[in-house]
Parts: structure tokens; C-alpha cells; sequence
């Protein structure tokens, strides 16, 4: 099953680990918000897809640093840093209190000291991290998912590459578990009064945004999505390939279901219709200005 490039993902039967695992990823992720330096849309906290797994790439800590990966294979957690000390520990079996705790005392082990606030972030059901007794993370379909994962991430690499105005890394953000990447016209937006401390530094800016996410209780399929931040009028109403996707009304986004890229003759390039004819539309409605063309160009 882990050979397959698209493996089947069906939401139901892995709910109980993806929730176990969206939890881990979020103290892991609290770690960059902690200790990386601000950077423009909360791009400072991503975790970023490895052939293993996730992980926070270098985090400074005084004049040192240190590295957090969640391996998603031999499903471990492990840090280190770069005089060479690690910790490692198995992510089976732990519930998310354990993991919280444990996962702290590992970088006390090496010599960090860090606080992060202990309760998620984005989630429903806030429950702070100590009292989580969650335990359901289940190596079989935590791989399949890194499998699923790893190729939307490859893909979404491919299209980024072309793109020559300012643009984001791919990144995985753990508060709403979903792996993005965001195209920029250049031209500021003042957020909404009611924007929050989230939406306040999220929604500054003129955007596209892609990405894939493995579903949840709103919508609980794994799909790709695209959409744009202020959406222009008529948005909603443009056509885009392949035609297993469109506008989601309830989302506010244009939605391919992973299920259909998986199952097309070409599921990279049916990826790359969508991604290209909803960025096409978006930034032709918009009227972005030349230097963010409305397609990718090669690089």
C-alpha cells in the first residue's frame, strides 16, 4: 500500500489517528511559534513534508539550533541539534498528553528551554494538551497518509516552480492540518475588524491560495482546494478543469476531490489543471498586475 502514489484515504476509517495526529503536529508546531522570527501570513510556524515525514527545518534557539521531525514511516518523534545531541522517541501508543510531555522533556534533554501555549489552536474541541487522553495513532493509515501527502506535496513543488512574483514555500500548517501554498499580487488588504489575532496577519494581503487537506467533520473527504483572498466578484462562477471540481458554496473555495485525482489517467497533470484554471481565473478577475502573471512560467 505505501508504494502507491494515490493510495485510497478515506476519512472514516482513520479518523481516530488523524485526530491523535493533528494534535502531535500542533505541539510540534507551537515549537516554531515559540522560537522562529515573525514572517509576513504566520509562514514562520509551517512544518514542512520529508520523505519521512513532517518537520520544523532548523529552529534558532540563542545561538544555536535545533531540528523536530515527526517520522511518519518508523513513527518516531526525534530532535537534535547541531552539536549533534538527539532524542528520539515511538509515536504509537502515546496519547497527546504523553506526547506533549514527553516531546518537552526530549528538548530539555538537549539543552532547550521553551514554553508554548498548551491548548490547540483552530480545532473545535479545545482540549489543552495535558488533558488530551487521545491515543489513536495508528501506524498503517499515518503511512498511507504521508504517501498521499508526499505526492501532493511534489506536485504542488512542480507548480510553484514557475511562478516569478512573490510566493510562499509549500508548507504544512498544523492548526488546520492541510498542506498549502500561497501566490501573492503584491497589494496589501486591511483585514476585517473582527480578523482576530489569527486572521489579522493572515488576511493582509492579496492572495491565491492551493493546497490539500484530508477532510474533517465539516467535510469529511480529502480534497484539493483553491481560493482567493479578497475573492472578486463572479469568482464562484468560473469554470474550471478537470470537471470533477467546482465552487463549494459551504467552503467558499473551488474543491477537487483527492478521490478524483487519484482515480484520473494522469493524476499529477489533472492536479495541475485545477491549480492553473482556478489561479487563472482568480487573478484575471482580480486584475492582478503584470508582475504576478495569471499563469506559471518556466523558471
Amino acid at each position: 500500500m505505501g508504494a502507491e502514489a494515490w493510495p485510497p484515504l478515506p476519512y472514516e476509517a482513520w479518523r481516530d489517528a488523524k485526530e491523535t495526529l493533528h494534535m502531535f503536529t500542533q505541539v510540534v508546531g507551537k515549537l516554531r511559534l515559540a522560537l522562529s522570527p515573525p514572517e509576513p501570513e504566520w509562514q514562520h510556524v509551517a512544518l514542512y513534508v520529508t520523505a519521512s515525514g513532517l518537520t520544523t527545518g532548523p529552529v534558532p534557539d540563542g545561538d544555536r539550533c535545533f531540528e523536530a521531525d515527526l517520522d511518519l514511516l518508523d513513527h518516531r518523534f526525534t530532535v537534535r541539534d547541531d552539536d549533534g545531541e538527539s532524542v528520539s522517541f515511538g509515536l504509537e501508543g502515546r496519547s497527546v498528553s504523553e506526547f506533549h510531555e514527553d516531546v518537552l522533556e526530549a528538548l530539555g534533554h538537549i539543552g532547550v528551554a521553551v514554553e508554548i501555549n498548551p491548548m490547540p489552536q483552530e480545532v473545535p474541541d479545545r482540549v489543552p494538551f495535558p488533558d488530551d487522553r487521545r491515543a489513536g495513532y495508528d501506524p498503517v493509515p499515518v503511512r498511507t497518509y504521508h504517501r498521499a501527502l508526499s505526492s501532493a506535496d511534489r506536485v504542488l513543488q512542480r507548480y510553484r516552480a514557475g511562478f516569478v512574483g512573490r510566493h510562499s514555500r509549500v508548507q504544512f500548517f498544523w492548526g488546520t492540518f492541510d498542506l498549502s501554498y500561497f501566490r501573492f499580487s503584491g497589494r496589501p488588504v486591511t483585514p476585517p475588524p473582527d480578523a482576530g489575532v489569527i486572521g489579522a496577519r493572515s488576511m493582509d494581503a492579496e492572495l491565491f491560495g492551493c493546497g490539500f487537506w484530508p477532510g474533517d467533520e465539516r467535510r469529511s473527504e480529502p480534497a484539493f482546494f483553491a481560493y482567493a483572498y479578497p475573492g472578486p466578484e463572479g469568482l464562484e462562477r468560473a469554470s474550471v478543469s478537470p470537471a470533477d471540481g467546482g465552487w463549494d458554496a459551504s467552503m467558499g473555495e473551488f474543491i477537487l476531490p483527492y478521490e478524483a485525482v487519484r482515480l484520473a489517467a494522469d493524476p499529477e497533470e489533472a492536479l495541475l489543471a485545477f491549480l492553473e484554471s482556478t489561479f487563472g481565473a482568480a487573478a484575471t478577475l482580480a486584475a492582478w498586475p503584470q508582475g504576478a502573471p495569471p499563469t506559471g512560467s518556466p523558471a
